[in-house]
């Protein structure tokens, strides 16, 4: 029987790239959470993002030197209400902060997978997947999916945003209908968290014996 490590050729295989999306508040993060827990390498582009602007990084300096020092806080870090506002009431300079932050984002998120050579899939939650363009080399596209209505009344409990805001939220987002024309795999998440762990499972089940007999060639930069 063949290594499941191996492809035909005898080269070291490597792991399925799984991309994981969904609209704000449709419940990536339990869904990734999840997956962590039965041993998946999960690496998250939110996180990624902080970190590329921590202080005194490269990214926060190229951040202020576009947008101003306005941007920053009393403790010289970035102000996220602050440039999130000023993106809202400019949305033309969304392309110049995502052309600082998407190639240190994707940089960095290429460097973690290539950690996780040996496990048979890796997880890249990427909210903005179809947004950002990033990541098209994904083997799968997995969208935790919930209607449009479910979000808003989690962002009112959630964040304590009011409605117009979650609206605007959703609407800076790519439309539901949008990301499921793009998916390899759904989630269904407008039931209970048992239920969402319950896919979960399923999906890990999936991918795992898909990665396993699937013949995979090396990764191209």
């Amino acid at each position: 029987m063949q290594d499941s490590t191996t492809d035909h050729t005898g080269e070291q295989a490597r792991p399925l790239l799984v991309a994981l999306t969904g609209g704000v508040a449709s419940g990536k993060t339990s869904v990734s959470d999840r997956l962590s827990e039965k041993g998946v390498p999960v690496v998250d582009t939110d996180l990624l993002a902080r970190e590329a602007v921590a202080p005194g990084s490269p990214g926060l300096s190229a951040v202020v030197d576009a947008f101003g020092p306005e941007i920053l806080d009393e403790a010289g870090s970035l102000d996220r209400r602050a440039l999130r506002e000023r993106i809202f009431a400019h949305p033309e300079q969304r392309e110049t902060l995502e052309a600082i932050l998407h190639p240190l984002i994707e940089r960095e998120a290429r460097r973690q997978i290539e950690r996780h050579e040996d496990a048979d899939y890796v997880v890249l939650v990427v909210p903005l997947l179809i947004e950002s363009g990033l990541f098209k080399d994904a083997d799968r596209i997995v969208v935790v999916d919930v209607p449009e209505s479910v979000q808003i009344e989690r962002l009112l409990e959630r964040d304590g945003v009011e409605p117009e805001q979650a609206e605007a939220m959703l609407s800076a987002q790519a439309s539901r209908s949008e990301r499921l024309a793009v998916a390899t795999d759904v989630i269904d998440n407008s039931g209970s968290f048992d239920e969402l762990v319950q896919a979960t499972d399923e999906l890990h089940e999936r991918l795992g014996a898909l990665s396993r007999r699937r013949s995979r060639s090396p990764r191209r930069p």
